[in-house]
């Protein structure tokens, strides 16, 4: 069914409309240094929190108010709508190929991880609580990476489309940018210079924006997607619970 396609286009557009309002918002509210400023002169830094701007990431733009309810408005939706994505998307290999299960099973794992992280890094405030937030992000970030090396994998051994020839290229690319990228934001993020905070908050920007464009790749699987199929993976699932309980 032809509207089915627009679950993953909203999921890249509400990520990506979300986020950068946010973005204009602090920066504009000067909650955030802008993107292009390499020195960090008005960085704010322990001993100076007033008056000065934090490194512009995705994290710190929703951080102070008013931005930081479209932040958790943004994620919130965003982390709804990658949770309903990544079991759409095992109900669609399940009717098509079922002898991969096991492999899209480890993919929808990883998913659901992924999406409560992001749930859980929307809704504690940074400033607030950090710990939670940072928590939330890193599973998200790390869990994201994995699940998008496994749905490569299944675009290589499964022919949902019939453009796999196309798609698989493209995903394969995006998904060694999105280990790379990640990686290097993991290990620069940490760090106390400005310049190496600020390279790693292009990073977080550069992963968010490819992740978008993957998730907007599978608009190709939801174009062939249906609802019985979500209705047969629950159907499934109902005859398996008998089976399991007369088990010895």
């Amino acid at each position: 069914m032809v509207l089915w396609i627009i679950l993953p286009i909203a999921l890249s557009l509400v990520s990506f409309i979300g986020t950068w309002s946010v973005y204009g918002l602090a920066f504009s509210n000067e909650h955030v240094c802008s993107l292009s400023d390499w020195e960090g002169g008005n960085f704010c830094t322990g001993n100076n929190s007033t008056g000065c701007c934090m490194v512009p990431t995705i994290s710190s733009s929703g951080t102070n108010a008013p931005e930081n309810s479209l932040f958790t408005a943004s994620i919130n939706a965003a982390s709804i709508l990658f949770l309903l994505f990544c079991i759409f998307h095992h109900a669609h290999v399940m009717e098509k190929h079922t002898c991969h299960s096991m492999l899209s099973k480890f993919a929808l794992v990883f998913g659901v991880v992924a999406s409560m992280g992001a749930f859980t890094a929307g809704n504690c405030n940074p400033g607030y609580l950090p710990l939670l937030h940072y928590f939330g992000a890193a599973t998200s970030f790390i869990c994201i990476c994995f699940y998008s090396i496994l749905l490569t994998i299944l675009t290589r051994k499964c022919v949902l489309t019939g453009y796999e020839k196309v798609l698989y290229p493209f995903r394969i690319t995006s998904t060694v940018i999105q280990a790379i990228v990640t990686l290097c934001y993991l290990i620069l993020f940490p760090q106390n210079v400005y310049f190496y905070i600020h390279i790693a908050a292009i990073f977080e920007w550069m992963i968010s924006a490819n992740l978008e464009l993957f998730e907007l790749s599978y608009a190709v699987e939801f174009y062939f997607f249906s609802s019985f199929m979500v209705s047969n993976l629950l159907n499934k699932r109902g005859e398996e619970k008998p089976l399991m309980m007369t088990m010895p």
